[in-house]
């Protein structure tokens, strides 16, 4: 940090005690200046766009959603049961813009309570970045949010001494490019502002590596939550960041994903597969619905082409894998998945964010739009 001064300090003006408690002022702010440092190693926004990055912005879209959307969220709450204290072990969570889906962030993530979140995020450049079958931590010491920096947990560390070396890489370079974490952010930061996370990026991976490496990270999990007396959806929570459907065949970079037309009919068939797939991962969470789940969605011949377009197609069994395996050494009985609300960007009106200086970062209609599902596991 630099200063600057009207008029040059001379030490020769002042008496020696006066200079000594200067040169102790300056060593402590010296001191200052290396913390602030430290906590210069922040992660940027990749998105400024779609996503809140004031106080302002976000205190906002907050009251907006609650508005536009707050009677049919408290219903359909009400109607599954879920009580505002009722905690979340794990969740799963939209990451498009909050004009299309910020209600269905409020509906799933104002019930994760702990003060810790692990997050599982899709890495949409991990192709281009030629990394796979390995999860992907971050080295930065905390998280842009609209509420001031959002540490990382020095649990992190931990972790990673306790996973073997060729399950997992730390890539600052596609953390910085994924918006897929950054997303859930300002909304765990809103309900706490003292959270702090621990943020894994899932690239392209088989189901049988994606359990090679679940079943070494929740024991590592587990080890850590017994060694610190943390307890699991009370103290730290984990969070999967996913977006569902990508529909059409207009904007999608010349790719056809209309699988069964682009009418009425095609899209009430969409939404039908949409059900089917989030019954495979709500209920009782066992293996079969979550290789269920990927059957639904990668092909079976190679791993890493879409059979439907979901971008959380790594994401979400490996997170849900990882609660599994943890479940099962916590030995609490089963998990199960209450699938909070469904909606897409085109089925409710928009949030308005113009006059907030934000603004959507893709069309909406029946030609292209982005399905969004929210589950809570307890």
């Amino acid at each position: 940090m630099k200063y600057q001064y009207s008029n040059r300090i001379r030490m020769k003006h002042f008496p020696l005690s006066f200079a000594v408690m200067l040169i102790g002022f300056l060593v402590m702010m010296g001191g200052c200046g290396e913390e602030h440092k430290e906590a210069l190693n922040i992660r940027p926004l990749a998105d400024t766009v779609g996503f809140a990055r004031y106080d302002w912005q976000m205190d906002e879209i907050m009251t907006r959603i609650k508005r536009l959307q707050g009677n049919g969220l408290e219903k359909t709450r009400e109607r599954i049961g879920i009580k505002e204290t009722d905690y979340w072990k794990t969740a799963i969570s939209p990451h498009d813009d909050y004009a299309y889906a910020g209600h269905v962030y409020v509906s799933v993530l104002r019930n994760i309570k702990a003060p810790l979140v692990v997050l599982f995020g899709v890495a949409h450049k991990a192709k281009a970045m030629n990394v796979e079958d390995r999860i992907v931590f971050d080295s930065y010491d905390a998280w842009k949010g609209p509420y001031g920096p959002v540490k990382v947990s020095y649990y992190r560390q931990e972790l990673i001494r306790m996973l073997p070396h060729e399950m997992f890489e730390v890539n600052d370079s596609l953390h910085r490019m994924e918006h897929s974490l950054e997303a859930l952010v300002p909304y765990l930061q809103y309900y706490n502002r003292e959270v702090q996370v621990i943020p894994i990026l899932v690239p392209y991976m088989s189901l049988n590596r994606m359990e090679e490496i679940a079943v070494e990270l929740s024991e590592a999990i587990y080890k850590l939550s017994v060694r610190n007396n943390l307890h699991w959806g009370r103290d730290f929570a984990m969070v999967i960041s996913n977006d569902a459907v990508h529909y059409g065949d207009e904007d999608w970079g010349g790719k056809d994903f209309a699988f069964f037309g682009t009418d009425s009919a095609g899209y009430n068939q969409a939404l039908r597969h949409e059900k089917e797939i989030i019954g495979s991962i709500t209920g009782v969470l066992d293996t079969t619905g979550i290789r269920s789940f990927c059957d639904y969605t990668v092909q079976k011949e190679d791993h890493r082409e879409y059979k439907w377009t979901w971008c959380g197609r790594y994401s979400v069994p490996f997170g849900l894998l990882t609660s599994f395996y943890l479940n099962g050494y916590k030995g609490t009985g089963t998990l199960r998945g209450i699938p909070v609300t469904y909606a897409n960007s085109i089925d409710h009106p928009v949030i308005p964010v113009d006059d907030l200086r934000m603004g959507v970062t893709a069309p909406a209609h029946v030609r292209h739009w982005v399905g969004y599902a929210a589950i809570g596991y307890k």
